[in-house]
Parts: structure tokens; sequence; C-alpha cells
């Protein structure tokens, strides 16, 4: 049930604040923990009596589910990967073992986007996508979305499980959803015109392409009724450059989102807009030095989600790079917070002439400028140098002071040379889901270690 939370004191960043739970998003940590604990006994209970996959990692760790009474007992458990998950649906297809119940209690199936290797199909049973709904329902409630709102929904609703549970947990917070699945971008920025339309759901690349599309149509999104933008699917909102770009376009506030298929959505801003907070409430987070698996103020996120005991996740490497903001938000809530979001993905860093290359820097850069369009980056090594070119389009009639600029920015930022080649507007691809700027062409056997990390 939607609710709003008792108003903060005179003086803090926002006077009102909405939560979904007020009493679980604003207990303390210490209660926070137990309950955390609580609800993680009791799913281990019944995944370990069903679940073959988790029963054979704990076996093999000599871990019994009562043995977990405490956070130090949790980080005795073993760390999943995508790639063993990946592996046992192959040896075990189409679902893998990594399932608790008899096959006719799941009624949702979904599949990762399959952007970085074969996709992982994923089972829902009617509790746990229940559980997905109250999910959203958080990062709904979070960003100021209420029953009076009407969602539009820029997404094809396929079997990547994008913005679905979205789509369930605005019927949680009573609020008016319009699916744009079946529509080109034309389409669909007429449809936010045409509903009325009070909130945005998409990806941040998205965002920046159907207004690009409504501005060469005539179609003035600027003063459309949307003054809410939850954008999800990439790290483009937690961007500063992308976020102010797209609130730019929109004249509306953005907030960012997180969560993964295999994972749930975990991740969501508050109106305090002071980094992206972890729902603690349903998911226990860790960081860890990506190398050595310890604890660390920057490094890995690992997700233990806690109301999807039908096909979980325990101690899992989700592959996003954070960084943990060490002071208490303005908003009231108890759970962690990440300084800027999802900062990258740790395997998509590229290591160009010694230096660590981080997509999201290079977008951060780019989007500072006004005249450029859409970009795209190419890491290749055609003798014995690496060398990056980032292709941009530009909207004027002459576009080499721009491109001088960006790649003068990019030297001072990174400290990179870098070549940076206009072409013509509206050459570059578009993505209707999570953009592929970013290519490396250099041969893998012709790769340092290093450099595959």
């Amino acid at each position: 049930m939607f609710t709003v939370g008792s108003p903060m004191r005179e003086g803090d960043a926002f006077m009102d604040t909405a939560y979904l739970n007020p009493f679980l998003e604003t207990i303390g940590r210490e209660a926070l923990v137990q309950i955390q604990l609580k609800k993680l006994e009791m799913a281990l209970a019944a995944i370990l009596e069903g679940n073959g996959f988790y029963k054979r990692k704990f076996k093999e760790a000599g871990i019994a589910a009562g043995d977990v009474r405490s956070m130090d007992d949790l980080r005795r458990l073993p760390l999943t990967t995508k790639q063993e998950l990946a592996g046992d649906q192959v040896a075990h297809p189409p679902y893998g073992t990594n399932v608790t119940f008899a096959r006719d209690r799941y009624t949702r199936i979904h599949q990762t986007s399959g952007t970085t290797g074969e996709p992982l199909r994923w089972l829902d049973t009617n509790e746990s996508w229940k559980w997905w709904a109250q999910c959203w329902a958080t990062v709904y409630s979070a960003a100021g979305v209420t029953p009076r709102d009407r969602i539009f929904f820029a997404f094809s609703f396929g079997p990547f499980i994008g913005f679905w549970s979205a789509y369930e947990g605005a019927r949680l917070i009573g609020a008016l959803a319009v699916p744009g699945g079946g529509m080109s971008s034309y389409q669909r920025a007429k449809a936010i015109l045409t509903f009325d339309i009070s909130v945005l759901v998409c990806t941040p690349t998205y965002a920046l392409h159907l207004g690009e599309v409504a501005e060469q149509n005539q179609l003035d999104i600027a003063n459309s009724n949307v003054n809410i933008a939850i954008l999800a699917g990439e790290p483009g909102a937690g961007v500063p450059a992308t976020r102010r770009r797209i609130e730019s376009v929109w004249s509306a506030r953005c907030y960012d989102h997180a969560g993964a298929t295999e994972v749930g959505a975990w991740g969501f801003e508050c109106q305090t807009q002071a980094g992206l907070h972890i729902n603690e409430g349903e998911f226990i987070a860790e960081i860890v030095d990506p190398a050595t698996g310890r604890e660390a103020p920057e490094g890995e996120l690992v997700i233990t989600n806690l109301g999807r005991v039908g096909m979980p996740v325990i101690r899992y490497r989700t592959g996003d790079r954070v960084r943990l903001r060490n002071t208490r938000c303005d908003c009231g809530r108890s759970y962690l917070a990440l300084e800027g979001g999802v900062i990258g993905r740790i395997d998509d860093v590229l290591i160009v002439r010694g230096i660590n290359v981080y997509p999201s820097a290079i977008e951060n850069i780019v989007r500072r400028f006004d005249e450029v369009g859409e970009f795209a980056v190419d890491v290749s090594r055609p003798e014995r140098l690496d060398e990056m070119e980032v292709r941009i389009e530009v909207r004027q009639a002459d576009p080499a002071p721009v491109a001088t600029a960006v790649a003068t920015a990019i030297r001072n930022d990174i400290g990179l040379r870098t070549r940076v080649t206009p072409v013509p507007f509206g050459t570059l691809p578009r993505f209707d889901l999570k953009a592929r700027r970013f290519t490396d062409h250099r041969k893998v056997e012709d790769r340092s270690p290093e450099v595959e990390r």
C-alpha cells in the first residue's frame, strides 16, 4: 500500500518524503540487519530443501541453513557467478537446477538480454512475481509517483524482463499504466502527449532518442506533463552530464534505478537524489574487491535477494562496480546508498595505453557538449599501440571545433589522447534498450592478460 512518511525536519532537503513502508525504511541499521537475517533464515529453509544448485554449493562448503545467524556467517557462504548459473543451464536445460519447487509452481519466464553471452532463463512463482512488483512500488514511491500519475513504458515487452515488473508495480501503487510496446519512436512520443503522461519509464539512451524524434517531428515534449523520468538498464541516469541533458530535453526530474533479471529490482533513487539506495528490506548487499573477494568501500556489488525463493541468488556477483556513500541520506532512510549509482561493469573497463577507461567516464564528457547527438567509441591496435576513436554526431555546420573540444576534454579529464571524428547526424545506431556504443576491436590473441579482465 502506498503511504507517505512523516514530514522531515524543517531545513532538510525535502519536507515531505514518500515511503512505501515507513517502518522498514527508517528503522535503523541494527534492527534492519536483524530483519534481513530473519528473512534469509526463512528463505534458506525452503531453498536448501528443494533447490539442487544451492544444496550442492552449501554441501561442498560444509554449511547448513541453520549455520547462518549473522552477517559474518553469510560471508562464509560461497559466491555465485553468472558463469556458474549459465553453465548449470547448459548442463541441465532449459532452466538448470537452481529451482526450488516443482515446475507447475512457476507462472512467469523471462531471460537476460544476452549482451554478455548466452541469455539466462529465469522463472518466477506467483509469490516472487508479487515480490518483484513490490520492489518496483518502492522505486515509484521514492521518486514521488502517486496513484494520480500516468506512467508510460517505452519498452517492447519481449522476453527480456525489462520493465514488465515495473508495469506490475504501477498497478500496486494505483497509477495508470500505458504500454508502449509495438510502437515506433514517433508513435511513442505522440502517445506521451495524447495520454497526458506524467511519468516516463525507459532506458537513459532511449529517453534521449525519444527527445530527438520528438524534436524532428515538432512534438513539444519539453512542455508536456512528464515531470518524472525513471531510467534503468544502463548507468546513464547516474552520469551527471547525461542526467542534465535528459532533464533539459524533457523538463523533468530523472531518477536512477538498478536491477537485473536474475537478481530483482534492487536499487532506487529518492527525492534528495544523493545516491542510489539499495532496497535493503528485500536484498542484502555487499561490496567486495573483485580480485580478492574481501569487503571494500568500492568494488563489485554482491547481492542476496530475500523474496525470490523459487529461483534465488545468494551472494551473487552482479558485475556492477559501485562505491559506497559513507553518510546517511537526508531522506531519513536507513538503507545504504551508492555514490553515483552503478559506475559501470567490472568487465567493461577498457585498458588503453595503461589507462583504465570506463564507458561512463567517456559518456559524461561527451554529454557535456549540447551540440553532440549520438556517439560511438572504437578501440583498436593497428600496430603496436592502442588507439581510441570517438565518433560524434554534431548539430552544426562546422563540426571541427566541437570535435577538438571533446578531444581536449578527454585528454584533460582522463589523460588519454583520442581521435575524435565528426560523422553525419543520424548515421550512428539508436537503441531501444541497452546501448552498445563501445567496441573493442583488439584481437583476443593480441591482448595482454590485464586487458582481458
